[in-house]
């Protein structure tokens, strides 16, 4: 199966979504679009140097920006530099000497018509260079001006020419721009490809509608790039360099645009695609509704129909569900299956570790065996036995709703009759896995439906940006009952305290979690070890009955820790991270996180979210070790102020940026050039309201827009 990304997302060739992006070069701007290659001094080897840069057309030079800006404008008087600036000056050479001292170096007397000197220090040179530095050679220098040991100012390997009555050098009239580059591609060489490519610039296609443009007061693209490229010395650097400039703004601006553009044509390329229609009487919901024990709120309501809606059209559903810690998105997720199993098919339910899996392996044979419907489960960690009878129960179609790990793609899984694919934790996935999984469902040219939950809060504006090619429903409301999770940080010098905490808490009939971040020792990270806080708190609290689970114990071993521990037999329960998602204990009103300064704020809201799912107030103790780093602190401030999964999405986004967030960064997601969706936030309104505007009443300057912008669109169409 070949997986075509899309806009830095992935679609399946054989789901026919043929993405016929218009690669032939446009009547506007055809040399833009040649292969660098054809400019003058570019062959195979520094064609190499560019595609590592990302660099494939004249074009793509155009969109690579300057990170930092020099003023060769002007020379400067040596009676005026001062350390740390970077000038450009000029004068004649007075004395050249190779010394000798702790290494070798070439040391060159500078004097100019203000008769002061500066010093010219050289680690690497050749014999022909220390010939043209004679006495009495004119020379013109660039660089940042340091303060010598016993030498007075110095430049260490400035950038220089030689002046000569017949090669006299003109000043520059603009700031100079430093580009990113990759070993062995020299910052002049890319400086010089670059101002070819701008020598093409009349020749660029706006693309964008002039309407728009005006409306959002944008300037044109020629004149930002040239602005960007070239800028006039008046120009500020640092708003230049902080994306505040019109320039910046008019390209961040038409980046996002052509993501969000992209990935809504993707979803209308879904749209196409036959999906399986669904019909049902809701008996087998009707039927979990009265077997539980208390309502369903508002929210999950909302979000259940919305899903039963989406699954009754042609075309497959692909619709995001995010709800906070305690929301309620399993029995969400567990409705849509029943709608899906009712109607005559399978359900799939990706979770992203085997624990998870176990816990909704339980929660899911609760609800479903005495509605007469059989729940299996794929790990990797089942005996080859087991392994194969639960695969030949998929194949044969008398697994109701399969619960698995990454195991569910597996090559020898095969589905009888896929409709519903439901991804838990999709940060935890790539694009690619969730479609490459929805491919083994394609059944008699009709797809199955496709439910993604996260419990990673997105502010709404990110979610219509980062995942514009989905529907978007929010749980945004909790089980009555539930009181704020109490949250400590403390050092972990405190530790004996929180010991007898825990003993007196548990003595009184509560269950408690002590998280550690590693089962081994490691000297590096100074986490403490699980294993020994596990004999630790058996010396310290003899009274308790203290298990222990982590991520290398087989599931047999993981499952009779879990079921101690949800029973009461076990009242404190020694764990790593593994419990971070999934696990339900309403008597356990107690966490202790151990080292959570090593631990990310998603991941530690999260583990909070262990507590506090009973009717009992509780509280979560956030330990670390001394000191702690400027980050470390502001993640454990937010979750001490903080149980709104939002408010803490906002400052993770702030700490991570969105990229990590959204689990994006190894699967070529949200990668962008110049936009940065967490700074340019504040634009993303406009962003959607002027792509309704070009869909609407442009829709011929969609495509130029996402061929600008997605890179190698031409490799992903003809993939």
């Amino acid at each position: 199966m070949a997986l075509i990304p899309y806009g830095g997302w992935f679609c399946s060739r054989s789901l026919k979504i043929y993405i016929t992006i218009n690669i032939a070069m446009s009547e506007t701007d055809p040399i833009l679009l040649h292969n660098i290659d054809t400019l003058k001094g570019v062959g195979v080897k520094v064609s190499a140097y560019l595609a590592k840069l990302g660099l494939y057309k004249l074009q793509d030079l155009l969109f690579h920006l300057p990170f930092r800006y020099q003023d060769r404008t002007q020379i400067y008087p040596l009676s005026r530099v001062r350390q740390g600036q970077e000038v450009l000056i000029e004068g004649r050479v007075v004395q050249t000497k190779i010394l000798q001292k702790n290494r070798r170096m070439l040391v060159c007397q500078l004097t100019d018509v203000s008769n002061h000197s500066i010093t010219l220090r050289f680690f690497h040179f050749s014999s022909t260079q220390v010939l043209s530095f004679s006495v009495g050679t004119r020379l013109r220098c660039f660089g940042e001006i340091r303060q010598g040991y016993q030498s007075g100012l110095e430049i260490i390997h400035p950038e220089y020419d030689i002046i000569t009555d017949e090669t006299p050098l003109a000043l520059t009239n603009s700031l100079t721009p430093t580009y990113p580059t990759t070993k062995g591609l020299a910052q002049q060489k890319l400086r010089g490809l670059i101002t070819e490519a701008l020598v093409h610039l009349s020749t660029v296609d706006d693309a964008f509608p002039e309407t728009l443009r005006q409306q959002y007061q944008l300037v044109t693209l020629s004149e930002a790039l040239l602005t960007l490229h070239q800028p006039n010395p008046k120009h500020s650097v640092a708003q230049l360099l902080s994306t505040k400039h019109p320039a910046q703004q008019r390209l961040v601006f038409e980046e996002l645009i052509a993501h969000h553009l992209s990935l809504r044509k993707f979803r209308e390329y879904t749209r196409q695609i036959k999906g399986v229609q669904l019909q049902t009487n809701d008996t087998f919901y009707h039927q979990l509704l009265d077997a539980l024990p208390f309502t369903l709120t508002n929210a999950q309501q909302r979000v259940i129909a919305e899903l039963k809606d989406d699954m009754l059209q042609s075309y497959p559903m692909s619709r995001l569900v995010q709800g906070d810690v305690g929301s309620g998105k399993t029995l969400v997720a567990a409705a849509a299956a029943l709608t899906a199993i009712e109607s005559g098919y399978q359900v799939a339910l990706m979770v992203p570790t085997e624990i998870l899996a176990e816990q909704h392996l339980k929660s899911f044979s609760q609800w479903f065996e005495p509605l007469g419907l059989r729940v299996g489960m794929l790990s990797g960690r089942q005996k080859a036995a087991e392994r194969r009878d639960q695969i030949e129960n998929i194949v044969l179609g008398l697994s109701h709703i399969v619960i698995g790990t990454h195991a569910l793609f597996q090559e020898a899984v095969k589905f009888k009759k896929l409709g519903l694919l439901i991804i838990d934790e999709q940060h935890r996935f790539g694009v690619h896995q969730r479609l490459a999984l929805r491919e083994k469902g394609s059944h008699a040219g009709r797809y199955p439906h496709q439910l993604v939950m996260t419990a990673t809060p997105i502010p709404r504006t990110l979610a219509m940006t980062a995942y514009a090619d989905m529907d978007y429903s929010v749980i945004d409301e909790l089980p009555p009952g539930r009181k704020p999770i109490k949250t400590v940080v403390i050092t972990n010098t405190r530790r004996h305290q929180i010991i007898q905490r825990i003993g007196a808490v548990c003595q009184k009939g509560a269950q408690a979690y002590w998280v550690c971040t590693l089962i081994e020792e490691s000297e590096v990270l100074q986490c403490q070890n699980a294993e020994e806080t596990l004999i630790l708190l058996k010396d310290s609290l003899p009274q308790l009955n203290i298990d222990l689970i982590h991520g290398r114990m087989n599931a047999l071993e993981k499952d009779s820790a879990m079921q101690a521990f949800i029973t009461g037999d076990t009242h404190l329960l020694v764990a790593t991270t593994v419990i971070e998602v999934g696990v339900d204990v309403p008597n356990a009103s107690l966490m202790v996180v151990e080292n959570a300064e090593r631990l990310g704020l998603a991941q530690l809201h999260q583990l909070r979210g262990r507590v506090g799912r009973g009717t009992a107030a509780s509280s979560c103790v956030l330990m670390y070790q001394s000191p702690l780093s400027y980050i470390a602190h502001k993640r454990l401030e937010a979750l001490r102020n903080s149980n709104d999964g939002f408010e803490i999405a906002r400052i993770d986004l702030e700490i991570r940026g969105p990229g990590e967030v959204f689990g994006t960064r190894q699967t070529g997601e949200l990668q962008f050039r110049i936009a940065d969706l967490l700074r340019d936030q504040p634009l993303l309104p406009s962003i959607q309201s002027a792509a309704e505007i070009i869909i609407e009443h442009y829709p011929e300057a969609i495509q130029p827009l996402i061929d600008r912008w997605i890179q190698s669109a031409e490799d992903y169409a003809h993939a």
